[in-house]
């Protein structure tokens, strides 16, 4: 099993999230988070006056997968989150040792 961690563009969770579940992979965990790359924050505009956001606001999805699964779960994010531009996010890719559903008692495979 493995732990896929994606921080993307807020403004691409909702094309991220149906495409996922049209692929068959609903189950995720979304967290609110800020915070920036290489590019050391965004510069915006408002009202004429521009300014720096030093983290800008983005979102990290959480979901436990089987290896087999990985793959196709990166390439479906890719394809929904990337814009082509600087702070598209990052996804990162960790073992799990197990997982356990706490209603069923279920393990590892069974409870994802």
């Amino acid at each position: 099993m493995k732990k896929i961690e994606a921080i993307i563009r807020i403004e691409k969770f909702d094309d991220v999230k149906e495409a996922l579940k049209e692929a068959g992979y609903p189950g995720m965990t979304k967290t609110s988070v800020s915070g920036h790359g290489k590019q050391k924050g965004l510069k915006q505009q408002f009202r004429g006056t521009t300014f720096e956001v030093e983290f800008p606001a983005k979102l990290k999805l959480e979901i436990v997968a089987n290896d087999k699964d990985v793959e196709k779960i990166v390439d479906v994010i890719i394809g929904n989150a990337r814009t082509g531009e600087v702070g598209d996010g990052k996804i990162f890719i960790y073992a799990v040792e197990s997982a356990i559903k706490v209603r069923t008692g279920e393990k590892d495979k069974d409870a994802i």
